[in-house]
Parts: C-alpha cells; structure tokens; sequence
C-alpha cells in the first residue's frame, strides 16, 4: 500500500543544493512505497503553516532545508495531536540537528535513503514562551546573533565560513548581563555574557557537546550559562575550553533541566534555532517530553 509524504522544500538553503540529485531522491522516495507532494516556501512561517494546515493528511512529513526550516515544521506540527513522524534533509550551513542525528548533510540521496530505511526516534521540542517553539536552541548574549545576521548572500557564497567571520566582526560588542535563571533545582542569579537551553551535540557547527551529555528523549534540555569572564583573556580561555570539550573552569555552567526561567534588567536579544527571537526582558522555556518523532 502506497504511503503519502508530504515535503516541505525551502529552495534557498544551503545554496539552493537541493535541487542536486533531487531526481534521484524522488526515485528512492517512490521505490520505498511514498507518493509525494511538494510544497515550496516563500517566506519565513511557511514551513510551520504548512505543517500545521496539510500534515494530518499525510504519514511522513519531511522538509528539506536548514536547521531554521525544520524548526518551522516542527512548530507546526506542535498545533497537532498525533503528528506523523518527520524526515529531514538537511540542507543550510549549520545543519546542527543533522550533526546530532548523524543524518548525511547536503546529500539529498543519502538523507532521502534515511528517511526510507531509518526509524521513527522520540524527539523533545523546546518551548519558548507561551507559543512559540524551537527544535534544538534557544539562546541570548556571545554570538548567538550570528546566524539571523549573517547576510543570506554572505552563506551562499562562504557557507559556514561566513558564520566565523561574522562572529570576529561582533566580538566587540559582547554584552554582559544581569541575569536570574530559575531552574529545576535551584536560582543562579549572576553576570552572564552566553545563555542557553538546548538539546543538541552541535551548536553553529563550532561548539561541540559529548554524545554522553545530550538525550534527545529523556525529557531534560541542557542549561549552559557563561559568566562576565572579565576581559578579553578571560573571554579565551571559556572559548578555548568549549572548543576543546573540557568543559572546565569556573565561568562555565552546564546544568540539565525541564524548565527555565531568565529575567533580566532590561530586553534581551534571543534566537530560537538561528533564528531571530526578539528581545524579551523575561522568557520561560520549557522542554516538551517526546511530542514528535525524528526518523533517522
């Protein structure tokens, strides 16, 4: 019996890649037993109003496009009881979550072969405020505007190597906030210049946390707070440790959690995914225990 996918194409990512070896993807998805339908975006919010409006008709969404893409199906597929397992085809310039996963990056075939032999895994969602969602971060303060900042053009040409410079080009402007956290176990209440809730291996395909320290389903997210680390000598060492997967010294936490409260003095630049998430002088994130399945 024939299984319907619907796939999600967001045909600016990584370089428009996708269209490489598309052919033969679409072969592999017919041969696995899938009809499938195409639904290209235009705009930011397509991916998760598609999802959201058409994904019960189907048994499989995928989606191919970057990390941000398949935060946007995602957040649709939250509006939905019983979502059908989701296929991912990474595409952009992080591919964070395909790190994680070990899904073949910028390979259409391999991805598209995944989707049709791998199995449906539970996958925690973040929570961001009272609406809105993420797939695997959610962040404020070094760095994290990197991504949405980053000129498209700039990624299409440079790929993650335009990621790096921009982040050279803003370390002069690395803020240092006033921050409460309120946690599942206790309050932090200090300087911080990095925060985050994640549930993820990869961070902008730099920052690398142990496989041993992440589960994609067990309910917890991983809390990382970096504090004021003084000056600029300070700032490297905490670069360098996090770079080298120590994860050592004083000015770096790294907690696990279900819940997480920051207020800060004032509004707060954050990104959900890599995406722009506004400024907010208080935000509750929350970790949503296994309402998707990732087929990987």
């Amino acid at each position: 019996m024939q299984k319907k996918m619907m796939i999600i194409v967001n045909p600016v990512a990584g370089r428009g890649g996708y269209a490489l070896n598309f052919g033969e993807a679409m072969r592999i998805f017919a041969h696995g037993g899938f009809t499938t339908t195409l639904y290209f975006t235009s705009a930011k919010g397509d991916a998760t109003r598609f999802a959201k409006e058409y994904g019960k008709d189907y048994d499989v969404v995928s989606c191919i496009g970057g990390d941000g893409t398949l935060s946007e199906v995602l957040s649709g597929l939250m509006k939905m009881e019983n979502p059908p397992p989701v296929g991912y085809i990474p595409m952009g310039t992080a591919n964070d979550v395909a790190t994680t996963l070990h899904i073949p990056k910028n390979d259409t075939v391999g991805a598209a072969s995944l989707i049709v032999n791998g199995e449906p895994h539970p996958y925690d969602v973040g929570g961001f405020g009272e609406d809105q969602y993420f797939a695997y971060i959610a962040g404020f303060g070094a760095f994290t505007n990197v991504s949405y900042s980053t000129p498209q053009d700039q990624k299409n040409v440079l790929g993650h190597l335009a990621y790096v410079l921009q982040g050279m080009a803003e370390l002069p402007n690395i803020e240092t906030v006033h921050t409460r956290v309120e946690f599942d176990d206790g309050v932090i209440d200090t300087n911080l210049v990095y925060g985050s809730m994640s549930n993820s291996t990869s961070v902008a395909g730099i920052v690398k946390l142990k496989e041993n320290m992440v589960s994609l389903g067990d309910g917890y997210s991983e809390l990382v707070l970096v504090k004021d680390p003084k000056d600029v000598g300070g700032f490297g060492e905490i670069l360098s440790s996090v770079l080298s997967g120590r994860f050592d010294g004083d000015k770096l936490i790294i907690l696990h959690t279900r819940k997480a409260k920051f207020i800060f003095d004032h509004p707060v630049a954050w990104t959900r995914d890599g995406e722009d998430g506004g400024k907010h002088s208080e935000v509750t994130l929350v970790n949503y225990n296994r309402p998707v399945q990732l087929i990987f």
